[in-house]
């Protein structure tokens, strides 16, 4: 199900910068190409890790979002990037210094942020977003 070279950089890009486009997936630094990105959204929202929520102001934009399967994945990834920390350089130091110093905290607030943008009955953070600028 995770064993692949992407999904887990997906789902770490969503847990930690929230619901994302798939042209914000795309952009990411580790440059995957689309047709895999596409296979592996897919695969994701398969295995109920993640959702896709239509953009109400652009119906044919989809978000990708965690579900509370995805979210549940945050323990394990902060152990596998602390791992990796200690093993391998990387560009991210203050996100390695905020999980080593606290990394039950820094799992609450992903959770805690998780919540917040899942508390609306079940609507889409990008639902939500536009229902508040209206």
């Amino acid at each position: 199900m995770l064993g692949d070279r992407w999904s887990l950089l997906i789902i770490r890009d969503i847990m930690l910068l929230g619901p994302r486009s798939f042209k914000q997936l795309l952009a990411g630094h580790e440059r995957i190409a689309t047709n895999i990105l596409t296979e592996r959204l897919r695969r994701l929202e398969g295995y109920g890790i993640i959702r896709a929520n239509s953009d109400p102001t652009d119906g044919r934009k989809l978000y990708y979002s965690l579900t509370r399967k995805g979210i549940d994945l945050a323990p394990v990834l902060t152990e596998m990037v602390l791992w990796a920390a200690a093993h391998e350089e990387t560009d991210n130091q203050a996100l390695i210094r905020e999980m080593r110093k606290g990394k039950e905290a820094f799992i609450a607030t992903i959770h805690e942020q998780w919540v917040e943008q899942n508390s609306d009955g079940g609507q889409s953070p990008v639902a939500r977003r536009s229902r508040d600028r209206a």
